[in-house]
């Protein structure tokens, strides 16, 4: 199983991308996705930007991240 989050693209240079997590910005690299775009979602995991995403289904997923970190899953 693997764990990716969504966040905003908000720079891209060369193939790197500086990306926004709810306020949390980091590095990420973008050597496994083409034509991504400043402003694109995209779902990251260890570091790597594995998909893009449309704005809603990046919050559907950070709501499930929201209620799983609130422990209402499975309750």
């Amino acid at each position: 199983m693997c764990l990716a989050i969504p966040g905003k693209v908000l720079k891209i240079e060369r193939q790197a991308a500086t990306v926004d997590f709810g306020g949390v910005r980091r590095e990420v690299r973008l050597d496994l996705l083409r034509d991504v775009r400043e402003g694109d979602y995209v779902l990251v995991h260890v570091g790597y930007a594995i998909q893009t995403l449309d704005e809603e289904a990046a919050r559907e997923i950070l709501k499930s991240w929201e209620e799983v970190a609130r422990g209402e899953v499975g309750a």
